[in-house]
């Protein structure tokens, strides 16, 4: 499956990961969005269109941050319903730029009322391509969309939802989902998206903080081919927190009619089926026409650490970065079907929707897990859906590769033309597995970086770009990104590992927290003056590819020299046994912090002490002798988000004996088990 250019073998590249694996032909960089927009501005190379799109330049009024993001909503076909004064008023600094002051808009007018107006091809392109679990498909064009979301607004007003009111999306992943994010963006409510995968104290937290008054749920999804029951969670959540009036039910799983064992709880003064309460509604409705900076939706951080931050994000702000991503990133065509591994709780969700949906194109939606019923699942869905880009985490790819590039056999996932990853650090024989056996050594992995604080990416590749193993490419267009030392003095240029920092801000950055100026200041722009601080440690090679070695904050601290767990994970990936791993930091009475990595083998590898000495002195060898674990234990997996994001804060409290706190994100709770046993 590899391509006739992309013929070296893998071992061979791991040996030389400093080498350029991916080289775009002329003919694909040249059919580029991004390549047409540097045509469009005598842009000449890839320098110069960061360069233009993120600083100023003495003299010369078309570069520059804000030169891009006035630029761009004309080249984008952004529509403001009246035009805004100023493209930024950034009199109280880069913490509290207003984007598009005067102007007013909407973002549900921008992704579905246009797009199902009188023109009928438009009208009938498929919005959602969805597919269940055990199989069943659906599809829903911009005209059932725009019917629907107009039922939804109609429901949250006649239950007194208005402007700046926010409303709870604690939701399955099916179509109806989209349905309610626009419904809510039409009547200027703000959507609070709650990840299915959360249990009762992590979803309490959020409806509490916002305040929902009405909340979103369903009777549940199929989860490796079970019913996993939400409305239960959502009752008891409901209770702890308060604030919700009005619960309005997707029947997914037939519960309605479906008595006995299987009936959900149910409150007659507050529960509202779906069908009631929203296909009963008018599907006539009028879209607000809002401020340009009001409130769209407040997402939530993962919570991993602390209270979790709500993050608010503006009408404006979301949908001129989502557009510009999806757009410029992944080069997105009209006849492109999108598919991102993602739960609408989490940032990627509504990401890939607005983006999508922005220039009336086509999203693929999955309920289930990835390897059911079989480890081909996202491969046979490629297959037979013709997906165009796909986008997953590199936990997630390292657990599919461990399955074997057998269940890959058969599946033509030609149609794939650009990879797509976020989340966390990769190793390079995964990203190497990806491009070669998924994207068939042709299709770049684009893959990004920024956050829920952004909505969006500080980096990422551009499709025109060279890449090398595991590399993030580089700044976003219009993100003025930095590389800084411990005294916030710029150190990119000299391919040293520092902090990430943006100089600037951008207009999806967050207009504050949820919980106020004083938390938002504290996290984001207290470390060095009008710098902020994304707690990533990042590098800038010598050829100008940025690269991510993990969280700032998770530093491993041992004998006073700090490493990523990240850096050690990928170490240790390097030795050929090891498919995955994590690395957390105990207590030593030598070294302050000793590293403890826990190890999946590959399918095959013997488990024995002679292997375990292996893997410690590869770590050794990479980063030195004193991060060499302290013990290497062998396990079967790891506790996981729904996403595939490793919980090390799970691996390192069950080490210590610590309490392991609010565990709701996850998804295999008994991987738990697995680490109390670890051999």
């Amino acid at each position: 499956m590899l391509s006739e250019v992309f013929t070296w073998s893998l071992m061979e590249s791991l040996e030389d990961l400093d080498r350029i694996v991916h080289r775009p032909s002329r003919e694909f960089v040249e059919s580029t969005n991004v390549w047409q927009f540097m045509q469009a501005y005598d842009i000449d190379d890839y320098e110069e269109l960061i360069e233009r799109t993120t600083m100023e330049r003495p003299g010369d009024s078309n570069a520059g941050v804000e030169w891009f993001w006035d630029e761009l909503v004309d080249y984008l076909d952004v529509e403001f319903d009246e035009p805004y004064d100023e493209v930024r008023d950034d009199t109280d600094g880069p913490q509290f730029s207003e984007w598009y002051p005067g102007g007013r808009i909407n973002v549900a007018h921008n992704v579905v009322d246009r797009y199902a107006g009188v023109d009928e091809e438009k009208r009938n392109k498929v919005a959602c391509i969805w597919e269940g679990e055990p199989g069943d498909v659906r599809e829903v064009t911009f005209h059932d969309l725009h019917r629907q979301s107009n039922e939804v607004a109609n429901a949250l007003e006649a239950r007194g939802v208005g402007s700046g009111d926010t409303v709870g999306l604690y939701m399955p992943m099916v179509p109806e989902v989209i349905a309610i994010l626009y419904g809510c963006f039409k009547v200027g409510a703000i959507a609070v998206p709650i990840f299915s995968g959360f249990g009762v104290d992590a979803t309490a937290t959020r409806i509490e903080d916002a305040e929902c008054s009405v909340l979103f749920t369903g009777d549940g999804f199929y989860r490796r081919g079970s019913p996993v029951y939400l409305k239960e969670t959502a009752d008891e959540a409901i209770t702890e927190a308060g604030h919700v009036e009005r619960s309005i039910v997707f029947d997914r799983l037939g519960s309605r009619d479906d008595g006995g064992d299987h009936g959900i709880p149910w409150d007659e003064a507050r529960d509202e089926w779906w069908d009631e309460a929203i296909e009963t509604a008018s599907d006539e409705y009028e879209t607000k026409s809002l401020p340009s900076d009001q409130e769209s939706m407040l997402l939530y951080s993962s919570g991993t650490t602390g209270k979790p931050k709500g993050i608010v994000h503006t009408h404006a702000g979301v949908l001129m970065q989502t557009a510009k991503e999806l757009y410029f990133g992944f080069d997105l065509k009209p006849a492109d079907r999108f598919f991102w591994v993602s739960d609408i709780g989490w940032m990627m969700g509504p990401w890939m929707l607005v983006g999508n949906h922005a220039f009336g194109n086509t999203v693929f939606m999955y309920e289930g897990a990835p390897d059911y019923p079989e480890p081909d699942r996202f491969w046979e869905m490629i297959d037979r859906h013709e997906l165009t880009q796909f986008g997953i985490s590199p936990t997630a790819i390292r657990a599919l590769r461990k399955k074997g590039e057998e269940w890959l056999e058969g599946h033509d996932l030609s149609s794939l033309r650009l990879l797509g990853s976020t989340g966390e650090p990769w190793d390079p024989e995964s990203w190497l597995w990806f491009y070669e056996n998924v994207g068939g050594g042709e299709a770049p992995i684009i893959n990004i970086s920024g956050g829920t604080e952004i909505c969006g990416c500080f980096l990422m590749p551009m499709p025109i770009q060279e890449l090398k193993p595991c590399t993030l490419g580089g700044p976003g267009l219009g993100m003025d990104v930095d590389v800084v030392n411990a005294e916030g003095e710029s150190i990119a240029d000299t391919h040293e590992r520092g902090y990430l920092v943006a100089r600037d801000s951008c207009p999806s950055m967050t207009k504050s927290l949820w919980s106020g100026d004083e938390r938002y200041l504290e996290e984001y722009w207290s470390t060095w003056p009008d710098l902020w601080d994304h707690g990533d440690w990042a590098q800038k090679d010598e050829d100008g590819l940025w690269f991510l070695h993990g969280r700032a904050d998770d530093a491993l601290n041992v004998a006073g020299r700090k490493v990523g767990p990240a850096e050690v994970e990928g170490a240790a990936m390097e030795h050929e046994a090891v498919n995955q791993a994590a690395a957390v930091g105990v207590p030593d009475d030598t070294t302050g912090t000793a590293v403890v990595l826990y190890v999946v083998l590959e399918a095959g590898a013997e488990e024995s002490d002679e292997q375990r000495g292996e893997i410690r002195e590869a770590v050794g060898a990479e980063l030195g002798k004193p991060f060499r674990p302290r013990e290497v234990l062998f396990v079967d997996e790891f506790p996981k988000t729904q996403s595939g994001k490793i919980i090390r804060r799970a691996v390192q409290s069950v080490y210590t004996g610590e309490g392991l706190g609010d565990m709701s994100s996850i998804e295999n709770s008994e991987a738990l088990k697995e680490i109390e046993d670890a051999r």
